[in-house]
């Protein structure tokens, strides 16, 4: 009798791991761009809080969750539970998932898949690394001023401070951060697969044979005595696939070859017929080989880094200075486009010098800086003084630790969190709203530095003549203009290695504010496309509200009366 759990794999060797032909990465998308500050959705133990919330999710028999039922499950806000599945959406890694493509109004009737919700709420646990710390102190503690209530829970060093302490050298790499995010889903591992495995439910000699197998597979490989999996679980090769959200295989990942073909036991199944599941065990038994596999070749550049010659760069990411054309271009095609250490300067990159569509604004100081170009993912992070103009940015926006920047963007999502002299602390703007965020001067009495801002949010008052292209390229709308409507989360942002709670997660934080139609004004962007052919763009896209677009005209007349 043929065995018949046995599509690509021999029974003689129940422990099949070959070497990875290709280094199996973490996906920076969910852990970036992914965490959301509600207190409610940081689990301390995610297996013992989460087994009876997978049940109630699953219950469904089309295995997809609306808000509602979500809402539900996690005694949650409807609000906090529509904004869980629109950030979700942005961070899938199946574009065919129906909710990435679903309109406004259809993400409820579409719904996520409970499998990809379960592993978007168990990494909410997640805390991001932290800096390395300055050897000088003394040096850094100059730029910031006095002391406040706020100092017991706000980040640790001010992007001042960072500017000081040439912060590149001192802020995770690329390379340190997937070093983090693997050694995070080592531990892990078992409780993740735990949560996506099934009982065995096969009758007959089909499940005498799993079960044997999935007997033999664990006493050979944990021994007779282990406890991991001890009631036999299996995975289905639909289970595996989304893994795909947390991991994938070669710069491309799971867009390319599902995560499937990657594994001995799918690789090749019949297309026709159902891929037989596989022991859980075994599964979390090759996932961990490949995971080592990957550290020790990140660890062994990350050393390579910190031993060679002190550059101040990191050979996994690009640098860039105030010259567009010294910019170097990404090694990999995972990597963001890196825009550091730009200092009294205007910088300018449009989409033929982009390579990638995924931007990182750091350490940038009192400059004007545009990026005009289809994105799907940004981050702004330890900036001041700027002005930063995003062309459309079609997944999500993430704005950190930045003090007095004024931000220019049509996104879809925006998230600003733990920037320190906003007492909002963390504000989430969601589903698609083009807007300007604006932070004002502070106030001459240092006393008064911390209280006197905050976030300001203002419709989109600019254009450049292929930001339509753009935002038909990367799927945003002008009709859907939500600018107005921001929703605060909290205080501190409990992933965040800088943040302090110290008892405030509690405190409700305030939201933004919408800036006085008087005080609005458009914002002119240099022809930079003169020379080349202009796309269709002749005014800015998004309809003004009446009261801005009344004082608008009335600045307009002012300075022609005739």
């Amino acid at each position: 009798m043929s065995d018949p759990i046995e599509p690509s794999t021999s029974t003689s060797d129940p422990n099949p791991n070959p070497s990875p032909t290709t280094l199996l990465h973490p996906r920076r998308e969910p852990f970036e761009h992914g965490l959301l500050p509600i207190q409610k959705l940081v689990f301390t133990d995610p297996v013992q809080s989460l087994t009876p919330i997978k049940q109630k999710l699953a219950s469904s028999s089309t295995h997809r969750v609306d808000s509602a039922a979500l809402a539900d499950a996690l005694q949650i806000s409807p609000d906090h539970a529509r904004l869980v599945l629109d950030t979700l959406a942005s961070v899938l890694h199946s574009e065919s998932d129906p909710l990435v493509s679903a309109r406004a109004d259809d993400v409820d009737s579409v719904g996520a898949d409970w499998r990809d919700l379960i592993l978007f709420l168990y990494i909410q646990s997640y805390k991001r690394l932290l800096p390395r710390s300055h050897k000088d102190s003394a040096a850094v503690a100059d730029v910031w001023p006095s002391t406040s209530a706020f100092d017991g829970y706000l980040s640790a060093l001010s992007p001042l401070q960072l500017v000081r302490s040439n912060s590149r050298r001192f802020m995770p790499s690329q390379a340190d951060e997937e070093a983090h995010q693997l050694s995070y889903l080592q531990k892990h591992l078992a409780n993740i697969l735990s949560l996506l495995s099934e009982p065995v439910e096969v009758e007959g000699e089909e499940s005498l044979v799993l079960g044997v197998r999935i007997h033999c597979y664990q006493k050979l490989v944990f021994g007779a005595e282990s406890g991991f999996m001890k009631e036999g679980k299996v995975l289905t090769m639909e289970g595996f696939e989304h893994l795909g959200f947390l991991i994938q295989f070669g710069d491309k990942g799971s867009e390319g070859v599902p995560l499937s073909q990657a594994a001995p036991f799918f690789a090749n199944s019949d297309p026709d017929m159902p891929a037989v599941p596989v022991p859980a065990a075994q599964v979390h038994d090759w996932l961990l080989q490949n995971i080592a596999a990957s550290l020790e070749h990140v660890t062994e550049k990350i050393s390579a880094k910190e031993n060679g010659p002190q550059s101040g760069s990191d050979p996994d990411v690009a640098m860039a200075d105030a010259s567009p054309s010294s910019t170097k271009s990404s090694s990999s095609a995972r990597s963001p486009c890196y825009i550091e250490g730009v200092s009294k300067s205007s910088y300018v990159k449009q989409a033929s010098d982009l390579k990638n569509s995924s931007v990182k604004v750091i350490n940038c100081h009192d400059s004007v800086i545009y990026i005009l170009a289809p994105l799907r993912y940004a981050t702004i992070y330890g900036c001041s003084d700027a002005t930063i103009v995003l062309g459309a940015v079609g997944k999500s926006v993430r704005v950190e630790h930045c003090e007095r920047v004024h931000v220019i963007i049509a996104a879809k999502r925006v998230c600003i969190a733990n920037c320190p002299l906003i007492a909002a602390g963390v504000l989430m703007l969601k589903f698609q709203p083009p807007f300007s965020v604006s932070l004002p001067s502070p106030s001459p009495d240092p006393a008064c530095f911390r209280f006197i801002t905050g976030i300001l949010v203002a419709p989109y008052n600019t254009f450049y003549s292929h930001l339509e292209e753009h935002m038909t390229e990367v799927g945003i709308k002008a009709t859907i203009n939500r600018w107005d409507e921001p929703l605060a989360l909290g205080v501190v942002d409990p992933h965040d290695s800088l943040s302090h709670p110290a008892g405030v997660s509690d405190a409700q934080a305030e939201t933004a504010t919408r800036i006085d139609p008087d005080q609005f004004t458009n914002f002119l962007i240099p022809n930079w496309f003169e020379g080349e052919a202009t796309g269709s763009t002749k005014d800015n896209p998004f309809p003004l509200p009446d009261a801005y677009l009344t004082s608008q005209q009335k600045n307009v007349n002012a300075l022609n009366p005739n």
